[in-house]
């Protein structure tokens, strides 16, 4: 198994450390390099990338800001010379986060975490449609989107509940929402997403699932409505 990557940094010389690393990987094909997120954006729009390996400081379009501007983000492993980033790279869902000098060792430790994750997600026995990964009680799981019934803000945490199970998982609401199928989940309040193949009724207070009633904003009435419909 190979994994597509691009190393994207703005300094010539960290870029040639890392692709050099890369090449030697037995595990990673090198798409490309890229000095700033501009030239990477083009590459990723054109190409299939499973990892980026991403340097934060950069001119004009710093790593966030390209990352915010994609909907369907590959593995991240960021790359930068401050430990300050590490707490905000946690909101992109980042597999790992390399301080600048980068080791072989360190390196190899990433690399090996994007290939373990890449097997999860796509390894299955069985056909129960997309899945996405979480960390639960320093536990990686493979969770169906489909049995996924309502997402909930639980201050630092969220709260994902299934068919059978719940799971508390260290993100924010925005940032596992970009993990959810478009279309099939809806954020109808601040502190709640919901699985619209698992809402029952609705009215413009109340969506339904179970016997759980889930408060809806104002505004989020006739999103919920259209995405009802498409079903």
């Amino acid at each position: 198994m190979k994994l597509n990557c691009i190393v994207v940094d703005d300094s010539a010389i960290q870029r040639m450390t890392i692709t050099k690393l890369v090449n030697e990987s037995p595990n990673l094909h090198l798409v490309g390099d890229y000095a700033n997120a501009l030239e990477a954006k083009n590459c990723i729009n054109h190409h299939e990338v499973d990892l980026i390996f991403l340097d934060i400081e950069m001119p004009l379009i710093n790593g966030f800001d390209l990352l915010d501007g994609m909907k369907v983000k590959p593995q991240i492993i960021f790359i930068t010379s401050k430990a300050d980033y590490a707490v905000k790279a946690f909101d992109y869902e980042a597999t790992d986060f390399l301080q600048k000098p980068i080791s072989k060792e360190r390196f190899l430790k990433a690399v090996k975490k994007a290939l373990e994750l890449h097997q999860l997600r796509h390894d299955s026995s069985e056909d129960l449609g997309e899945a996405i990964i979480i960390k639960s009680n320093l536990k990686k799981l493979k969770i169906y989107t489909s049995k996924i019934k309502w997402v909930e803000a639980f201050g630092d945490y969220i709260k994902i509940i299934i068919d059978d199970e719940n799971h508390l998982v260290l993100s924010t609401m925005k940032s596992f929402e970009s993990e959810l199928p478009q279309g099939k989940f809806v954020r109808v309040h601040k502190s709640y997403i919901v699985n619209v193949e698992r809402v029952e009724k609705f009215n413009s207070k109340f969506a339904e699932i179970g016997n759980t009633k889930i408060p809806i904003s104002r505004n989020k009435k006739d999103v919920i409505s259209e995405a009802i419909s498409q079903l």
